[in-house]
């Protein structure tokens, strides 16, 4: 692949407590690859072969269920880990990886994360704050699939979206990469029926705009109103 300009993952999570000569030695191990929309990166219970560092575009995260169901837990950004199963001390995946749009990943064979660790010890701070926000979020969307109504996970989960990879448009602020109701029921246990039923009350009311694969929150302190309302 090109040479990769260190300068430009100094201010990224893994690296930001490195020096330019440590990131150069952990850029030169790794491999670039692109991932097309709606490709899987790596799936559930397959052997973790690499890890990746996400350079651009978005990862959906996808777990099965009991029952078999899909349900989307997570979604990463640029900048972040992702496939570091062998931080969680597992030789398999956890769950599958999906692009939720065009993506640009650099990745590391798994037998490398331990020396990374070793020798480095501001990639393995790091790195575990990040293991350790994530695993707070999926535990905070699973509680929240458990216990709240369905109107509030919906509108929770688009405000996360909306604060993961949100940009400003004329209409409002539109969700950073392809999302469509099907995708919406999958993060929050519901039927793609339901979520129908409420992005076109919620766009009739002023508070969204949707279309086949995109999100625009146009009132977004109404949607948050929704989130938060009992019952």
């Amino acid at each position: 692949m090109p040479k990769l300009d260190e300068s430009l993952l100094t201010g990224l999570p893994p690296f930001s407590q490195l020096d330019r000569q440590q990131i150069r030695e952990i850029l030169d191990q790794a491999t670039s690859h692109r991932h097309e929309e709606g490709k899987a990166v790596f799936r559930e219970g397959f052997d973790a072969g690499r890890f990746f560092l996400l350079l651009d575009g978005h990862i959906r995260v996808v777990r099965s269920t009991e029952t078999g169901e899909q349900v989307i837990v997570l979604h990463i950004s640029p900048g972040q880990l992702f496939g570091i199963a062998r931080a969680l001390q597992r030789d398999t995946y956890p769950a599958t990886a999906i692009a939720a749009a065009e993506s640009i990943a650099l990745s590391w064979p798994t037998s490398l994360w331990d020396s990374f660790v070793a020798r480095y010890p501001g990639f393995a701070t790091e790195s575990y704050k990040t293991l350790g926000r994530r695993l707070g979020e999926i535990q905070s969307n699973l509680t929240a699939m458990a216990t709240k109504a369905v109107e509030k996970r919906v509108a929770a989960a688009l405000l996360r979206m909306v604060n993961q990879s949100g940009r400003k448009t004329e209409d409002g602020i539109e969700i950073g990469f392809p999302v469509t109701r099907e995708n919406i029921a999958d993060m929050t246990g519901t039927t793609l029926h339901t979520v129908s039923r409420l992005l076109s009350g919620w766009q009739k009311d002023g508070i969204v705009k949707s279309t086949r694969k995109h999100v625009v929150v146009t009132d977004p302190h109404r949607l948050v109103v929704l989130s938060q309302t009992t019952g």
